[in-house]
């Protein structure tokens, strides 16, 4: 079944955490137990609803504030697809852990109080999707019931993110706009008839909709090699296999394809899955490659098809979220790791912070938590990549404290 990933994003108390709880109860996703907790939690708060924000707050520091800290994933599932929910937090402290949930999503619905209105923390959210390259975004206009559903108030907050939108450089980025009320159901799983003027999907039929064509990346084929399969028993005795996973797009046996950095040149043999082969396998797939001839090929290495050859240089342009709360400056050294592969790596120099809020950016010489920068890389041998706007997985890296093992940073190579 196709597996959809969605990123959450909003800011305090726009009802992230409600609107998942309402999907999966609507879609009746809870168990048993889960709905009578929710049940008495809610009537010991004292409510006369349900709290759905409880299906997916874990922490104790969540449920007592009311507020969402770390990233939660909630998964659940519809006759038409799977669904995975990483309910990010919407507080500027918290960007970095935005940040995380959003690089593995294909959709993000970014909240909007429908009594706030377009906020500076919607411009943040909407830049940092856009720096994400999220193909879709739902921008869901909730706690409509609090604005007596009015239809003006929703096309003024339209009107205002469309004038934020306008200063988006990805162009193929689809926006949709749903007024909704999480707490109360409408335009959620099914249509509000408080809502009569509305005529468009909710957002669960809005998601089931979706073509993955549209939303899943697609690029030139990538494969780094996680690791070197020889069982050499009697049945595998000269067996060669390099396991990973693809991204980019698919490939086939008989493709003519070419190992980095040896620049070594082949041929797809066979392509193994478990236990079957197949003749070509498609982007997002786990496979095993024989290729015809032997050759050294080791974990870090990447095989790509011989007429697409990506980048291979030691010096990378990037712009860089910062995750640490030691400030990153330049001569700091640090490990790029790039998809398998680890290399040791110089911070060159560091350009400017770039403003969330589309206001440009200003001159810095250091990046401190939560900030996004532009910062030159030197590497103490080559890295081959792509641009991460021709191709996510393999324009992405982090960077890793030597001294500390600590994921200090999320990078994307220019």
């Amino acid at each position: 079944m196709e597996v959809l990933k969605i990123a959450t994003a909003g800011s305090v108390d726009d009802g992230k955490s409600t609107l998942i709880g309402r999907l999966l109860y609507d879609t009746k996703s809870l168990t048993t137990d889960k709905i009578e907790a929710i049940e008495k939690s809610s009537k010991q708060k004292g409510y006369d609803y349900l709290d759905f924000s409880l299906a997916t707050d874990g922490l104790v520091a969540e449920r007592e504030q009311g507020i969402t800290i770390d990233v939660a994933h909630i998964y659940f599932s519809t006759a038409k697809k799977s669904y995975i929910i990483a309910d990010t937090p919407g507080h500027v402290e918290y960007t970095r852990n935005m940040v995380t949930g959003a690089s593995t999503s294909q959709v993000s619905i970014i909240l909007i109080d429908a009594r706030k209105g377009v906020i500076e923390q919607t411009y943040r959210h909407f830049f940092i999707n856009n720096l994400l390259r999220v193909k879709e975004v739902i921008v869901a206009i909730n706690k409509m019931d609090l604005v007596d559903y009015s239809e003006e108030v929703y096309n003024k907050i339209k009107a205002d993110f469309q004038a934020l939108n306008a200063k988006s450089t990805f162009k193929e980025q689809n926006v949709s706009y749903i007024p909704l009320s999480a707490i109360n159901g409408g335009n959620v799983v099914e249509q509000s008839k408080d809502m009569p003027w509305y005529t468009g999907q909710t957002v669960l039929e809005h998601l089931e909709g979706l073509d993955s064509a549209d939303v899943f990346e697609t690029g030139k084929a990538r494969f780094p090699v996680q690791t070197v399969i020889r069982p050499k028993t009697e049945e595998y005795h000269d067996f060669r296999g390099y396991a990973g996973k693809l991204y980019g797009n698919s490939i086939k046996v008989g493709d003519a394809v070419t190992v980095l950095p040896s620049l070594t040149e082949s041929k797809v043999a066979k392509i193994h899955f478990f236990d079957k082969t197949f003749d070509e396998a498609v982007a997002g797939s786990s496979i095993t490659i024989e290729l015809e001839n032997d050759i050294n090929v080791t974990r870090g290495d990447m095989i790509v098809k011989s007429s697409e050859l990506p980048k291979i240089e030691k010096e990378i342009t990037t712009t860089v979220c910062w995750m640490d709360s030691k400030k990153l400056v330049a001569g700091t050294k640090y490990i790029v790791q790039h998809n398998t592969n680890s290399v040791l790596a110089k911070v060159e120099s560091i350009k400017n912070t770039i403003s969330t809020d589309y206001s440009g950016t200003t001159e810095a010489s250091q990046l401190a938590i939560n900030e996004i920068g532009e910062v030159s890389i030197k590497l103490s041998k080559p890295l081959y990549f792509d641009a991460y706007n021709d191709n996510k997985s393999n324009g992405a890296f982090i960077l890793i404290d030597t001294a500390t093992n600590t994921t200090a940073g999320v990078g994307f190579i220019r």
